[in-house]
């Protein structure tokens, strides 16, 4: 059985993509990130897969997370590096986390790591890589999958750096583990990346809504 996890926190004025303003003010910045989750949430949902969670940090659940059946995980206490580790303990199946910044997000971006993720062992081919990494676009990663959810090898990996996917995948290579590639995706921290976002997916919840407030809008 795959499973496949949201990691997202509650979308709330003041606490979340908090580099969008300006030009969007807290609430218009929370409006977007919560149009974001929806279309990741909607993404993941349409992924033939065994089980969704979603790893949560608030008290308001997306509806579109209980309507499409996704499970709630509450996240952990600490840092980012912590609350993933934690996340990889837990799971004792094959895993696959997404961002909740990549509202582009489709089936084709993922297909290599679910194919991977759910190929017998026997399957040669498929049971030679450990891991599958996402990088992000500004340096990060929007996507981490293991076969064998193991969160010692997150724990400690510095956070929201321009070389933080550089050392995480150093990290997952130097334990011996073998890591397939997913394609760069650009998530979203500044009006820059949310234009860029909405034009490459223009019928995405978060592109009505980034067209809603006002697209390309000065500071």
């Amino acid at each position: 059985m795959t499973t496949v996890v949201v990691i997202a926190k509650e979308c709330r004025p003041g606490r979340v993509k908090t580099r969008l303003t300006p030009p969007f003010s807290p609430v218009e910045a929370a409006h977007l990130a919560a149009a974001s989750l929806d279309d990741t949430l909607a993404a993941v949902g349409d992924l033939p897969v065994a089980r969704r969670l979603l790893y949560f940090a608030g008290t308001r659940v997306p509806a579109l997370a209980r309507d499409l059946g996704f499970e709630l995980l509450p996240q952990a206490d600490g840092g980012l590096d912590a609350r993933l580790a934690h996340l990889f303990d837990v799971l004792a199946e094959p895993a696959l986390l997404v961002g909740m910044d990549t509202p582009q997000l489709t089936t084709t971006d993922v297909a290599p790591a679910l194919v991977g993720l759910a190929a017998p062992r026997s399957d040669a081919t498929s049971s030679a890589v450990d891991c599958w990494f996402g990088p992000a676009a500004d340096g990060g990663f929007w996507a981490l999958g293991m076969r064998e959810p193991r969160g010692d090898v997150i724990r400690g990996v510095p956070m929201s750096r321009a070389d933080t996917g550089a050392l995480q995948r150093r990290r997952l290579e130097a334990e011996g583990l073998a890591v397939g590639a997913l394609p760069v995706l650009t998530d979203i921290d500044t009006a820059d990346d949310a234009s860029l976002v909405a034009a490459i997916a223009p019928s995405s919840r978060f592109a009505h809504e980034f067209r809603r407030l006002g697209a390309g809008r000065p500071a």
